[in-house]
């Protein structure tokens, strides 16, 4: 009789959390009263494809002498890493963002496959064993717990299982650690990120060395162009999408940390050392960052936003903001940033914006700067 009782109570007990646990799902999409920023439904992008923006069409070689007109940044639309607001969806608030690279996909993987069950799975049976001991042994029962000690059995199993589970998560562990600290290969392109107080510089040591200052822009001049406020920046750090990055990190005053959350990508930045780790995004987009080393007074106000596009239109960024490429781009300059000869109507310029085709198909299928071919026409 005892027996039956006890396992009832433990029984009332289950069922109340399970209960407990189906209100807290049930009320989630509630709290998400907040619609997601995200790409444009279909109907939008079709009515921004038969709607040029203004200014485009020119002759993207005479627009690469004339700075910032050679390149148009992507649109909010294209936002893909950034923090989500608990408003916006509760769970995914407390959880990693999404990943846009190799290692935060198999990082990721390891965190909700092998991480997550093993924790919910230690905790559930110390917990069972919590309420049987509890309930089983409470007072008004007047049992006496047994008081035999040294059971070989229990100390082996108590032993070995904590050693297999630490083998079953020290392998996928050392395999992420080996994977993020892989050389990147002689042809990567190299990019220095300077973190200073309190803004990032980006130089391009391979596309002639210069440099480009990144401060974040105020708060009511971000909402208002529909980017996020606090992250959003005047200059973003524009790199190819699909190819090894070297990005090199230095610490022009004290020790800063490059660390852009989507991209599984975090190096400090210290004075007198140069860091190293390769980089290689997946996806077009725009992925936000934040320096994750406290610096100093404005430690909060120097984000990171990185644009990653396709290599013609990275190499017309390039160009605009008056780097080269060597002597390749000696032979073929010309070549790279004229427009293409087409027969159909509205045919984008070379270095067209990204579309859903390089994306997978998961980003708007408008070219941001589709230029018509009419409008070259007519401007030369």
């Amino acid at each position: 009789m005892p027996t039956a009782a006890t396992f009832r109570d433990i029984r009332r007990l289950v069922i109340g959390m399970l209960a407990l646990v189906a209100l807290a799902i049930a009320i989630q999409p509630a709290l998400a009263t907040t619609p997601s920023v995200a790409a444009p439904d279909t109907g939008e992008a079709e009515a921004a494809a038969q709607t040029p923006a203004e200014g485009q069409g020119a002759d993207t070689q005479d627009a690469a002498g004339e700075g910032e007109a050679a390149y148009e940044y992507l649109g909010p639309e294209w936002i893909k890493g950034q923090p989500t607001s608990f408003e916006e969806d509760p769970w995914k608030s407390m959880t990693f963002q999404d990943q846009y690279t190799d290692d935060g996909q198999y990082a990721l993987g390891m965190n909700n496959y092998i991480l997550i069950p093993v924790i919910v799975a230690i905790s559930a049976f110390v917990l069972f064993l919590l309420m049987v001991v509890v309930v089983r042994y409470r007072r008004r029962e007047g049992r006496e717990p047994s008081r035999t000690t040294h059971n070989t059995l229990i100390e082996v199993i108590w032993t070995i299982v904590p050693v297999i589970i630490l083998i079953v998560i020290a392998v996928p562990s050392i395999t992420l650690l080996a994977r993020q600290y892989e050389t990147p290969p002689e042809n990567a392109i190299t990019i220095k990120a300077t973190g200073y107080q309190w803004y990032w510089g980006y130089t391009y040591p391979d596309q002639g060395g210069f440099e480009v200052i990144s401060n974040m822009l105020p708060a009511e001049e971000a909402l208002s162009a529909g980017l996020p406020a606090q992250l959003a920046v005047d200059n973003r750090m524009v790199v190819p999408v699909g190819v090894p990055l070297r990005i090199q990190t230095f610490g022009a005053d004290v020790i800063h940390s490059f660390a852009v959350p989507s991209l599984w990508f975090k190096l400090d930045a210290i004075p007198g050392r140069l860091n190293e780790r390769m980089l290689t995004i997946q996806e077009p987009g725009i992925y936000y960052g934040q320096c994750s080393e406290l610096c100093g007074a404005r430690h909060a106000y120097m984000p990171i936003a990185i644009e990653a596009v396709p290599m013609d239109r990275w190499r017309q960024w390039v160009l605009s903001k008056g780097g080269s490429f060597g002597e390749e781009a000696e032979t073929s300059e010309a070549a790279d940033i004229q427009a293409p000869a087409s027969a159909a109507d509205g045919a984008p310029a070379a270095g067209g914006a990204p579309t859903a085709a390089d994306d997978g198909g998961t980003a708007p299928s408008v070219p941001l700067d589709a230029s018509e071919t009419e409008g070259a026409e007519s401007t030369n």
